[in-house]
């Protein structure tokens, strides 16, 4: 298991920087641009705000600027990316192969997908020209401004990963790879007559097992299903591939997505100005006395903190150091901190604003409003199975030496505390009772955390603040070309009716709505192990939703499952990503804690059958 220690590469800047980034020259432009792209967002948003709510003035043209800047960000921010080397991908097979192999199976990889993106760079030249002549309604310019951003992104990220191949490759693996892709492309191009004969076999071959074989090669998951797509596309159909331009602008463009980069930066301005800190402080002073206090404190700490960043990664990485030196000290296992750390993250990732909710709501078109509501009341179903897990293990706890806290220094820690704990239920009430949309509340939390985090708790030096803004477009590059090249996937595969059938077939399972039920739990299980959340739930749920929806299930209450059955998936050994995540941050070598982790699951997966059953967990309060 030595092997899958590094199962996942959701590299730091650091560890790029370790590897050698090999675009300096390039990209720190880019940079630049994108860090003024993301502060333009900010400020066009706010001003929306301000527009329409205090002065009763709405300003049209607002939405489309941030509208071209967003894409762009999205564009400019993937290419960060690919030179940080921060886009999703799984390396748990990869790691699995002599280390002379690795060599050539990553320049494969690398030049797999600097294939796709030079055949995709014509379609997105055509699309550009095409769009000329669409006029946006405010501004009343070519939309070319627009989606230029995508053939610009794709040539950037063509240069970088070519200049990483020849500056990190070995020539005769270049050739070697180099060869072996145009013998595959060669040999599909002279079957495709055949492959046209072949219908739903087709899934199979480029959908799954192309895809597949990406995966365990190491090819990031956003490439992963562009090479899928475009190879189904290109040898099974007659469907130009100018069409997939289309959907990976959609995928990318929604107007809803726009609060996914707000919420990044969220999430960096909790690190950086100690606001979760604050939070884990005033939890410990307040229950750290008792009995598996400090499981309380670590799971109320992500539960609260993800209310304010929206990201998984973010909250382990604010309540894990500040909460595990304690705990070993009262004889915590640190195997057994990893467990309920993982856990506690999936858990909290139903908590609002959660960022894997918002990108449901765009896709599946369930109203963010109810997934928020209902989201809170889900987390703390499933909180209170892990904590009820915690109280039966802490039996053994050592309680020596430990205090209750002096009220003065639980009054002065939530003293502290307060203006980060109202975040999140400001952002939950505005969202949910309908004041604000997600965009415009991630905007003003943005805002407000900035100011507090001014005031309050020490400041962000404007150094540090244009590396959170360069940080936040790689990471929201990354999810966005994820999401573009996912929908672009989905659609191909409703294309071949694969759709209908599916549902017509779940329609027909005995046991009616509670068999899809189970079926639902399983995939999105499976699912969340490999996939990881965002192109999960972009890839299924245009597919389960409407079956859910003839089957009599309340939209919000299946996203609720599907959410909670990928997030457990996704803390889930041997292959869950997440699980790796929270391994890497509390230093703890994943074959230790994996044997630790499956009774948290089991909590977890308890939780997730109460949810599922009982429809009223998720609908009451909407």
């Amino acid at each position: 298991m030595a092997a899958i220690g590094d199962a996942i590469s959701v590299s730091s800047s650091e560890e790029a920087a370790a590897q050698g980034r090999v675009g300096s020259l390039l990209i720190r432009p880019i940079e630049v641009v994108s860090a003024l792209l993301l502060s333009l967002i900010v400020v066009l948003l706010l001003g929306g705000v301000a527009s329409r709510y205090i002065f009763s003035i709405p300003v049209i043209w607002i939405d489309e600027v941030a509208s071209i800047s967003f894409l762009w960000l999205a564009m400019l921010g993937s290419a960060i990316a690919i030179d940080r080397n921060e886009h999703l991908r799984l390396t748990l097979f990869l790691g699995m192969f002599p280390e002379k192999a690795q060599g050539f199976i990553q320049t494969l990889a690398s030049l797999g997908m600097a294939t796709f993106l030079l055949v995709m760079l014509q379609p997105a030249i055509e699309y550009v020209m095409e769009e000329w002549y669409v006029t946006s309604a405010a501004l009343n310019i070519p939309n070319s401004f627009r989606v230029s951003a995508i053939a610009f992104g794709f040539f950037t990220m063509l240069l970088l990963v070519l200049s990483y191949v020849v500056r990190t490759s070995r020539m005769r693996d270049i050739l070697a790879a180099s060869l072996l892709i145009a013998a595959f492309a060669g040999a599909f191009w002279l079957l495709s007559p055949t492959l046209l004969r072949l219908g739903h076999i087709n899934i199979l071959i480029f959908l799954v097992g192309v895809v597949a074989v990406c995966l365990a090669m190491g090819v990031p998951i956003a490439f992963c299903f562009g090479i899928g797509t475009l190879a189904f596309l290109a040898f099974s159909t007659r469907v130009p591939i100018f069409v997939m331009i289309g959907r990976i602008d959609e995928g990318m463009s929604s107007i809803i997505l726009l609060s996914v980069p707000i919420f990044v930066l969220l999430g960096c301005v909790l690190d950086a100005t100690g606001m979760g800190k604050a939070i884990v402080d005033f939890l410990a002073s307040l229950l750290g006395h008792v009995r598996a206090g400090m499981s309380y404190v670590l799971l109320g700490s992500l539960f609260l903190v993800s209310g304010i960043s929206g990201s998984k990664v973010s909250d382990m990485a604010t309540v894990a150091p500040a909460l595990f030196p304690e705990m070993k000290r009262r004889g915590h296992r640190p195997r057994e901190m990893i467990a309920l750390l993982a856990t506690g993250a999936a858990m909290a990732d139903t908590v609002p604003p959660s960022i894997v909710l918002i990108v449901l709501g765009s896709v599946a078109g369930v109203s963010i409003a109810g997934l928020f509501t209902s989201g809170f009341v889900v987390a703390m179903v499933l909180l209170l199975v892990l904590a009820i897990l915690a109280r039966w293990k802490a039996a053994r706890e050592s309680l020596a030496g430990v205090r209750r806290a002096p009220l003065s220094t639980i009054g002065r820690t939530m003293l502290i505390a307060a203006p980060a704990l109202v975040l999140p239920f400001l952002i939950r009430s505005a969202v949910g009772g309908g004041i604000a949309t997600a965009t415009e509340v991630s905007t003003i939390a943005v805002l407000y955390a900035l100011l507090v985090g001014i005031f309050l708790y020490g400041g962000i030096g404007w150094r540090k603040f244009y590396g959170m803004l360069v940080e936040t477009a790689a990471l929201s590059g990354a999810i966005l070309l994820i999401l573009g090249t996912a929908l672009a996937m989905a659609w191909a595969l409703t294309q071949t009716g694969f759709a209908q059938q599916l549902a017509a077939l779940m329609t027909t399972l005995p046991g009616g709505w509670m068999s899809f039920m189970a079926v639902t739990v399983v995939v999105f299980l499976v699912l969340g192990c490999v996939l990881e959340g965002l192109p999960a739930i972009v890839l299924m749920a245009p597919l389960m939703f409407p079956i859910a929806k003839n089957l009599g299930i309340n939209d919000v209450h299946y996203a609720m499952v599907v959410v909670t059955a990928m997030n457990i998936g996704l803390m889930t050994p041997p292959i869950g990503i997440g699980f790796y995540i929270a391994c890497k941050i509390g230093g703890v070598s994943p074959d230790e804690a994996m044997g630790a982790i499956w009774p948290y699951i089991v909590a977890l997966l308890v939780g997730l059958v109460l949810i599922a059953s009982i429809p009223a967990i998720s609908t009451a309060f909407l």
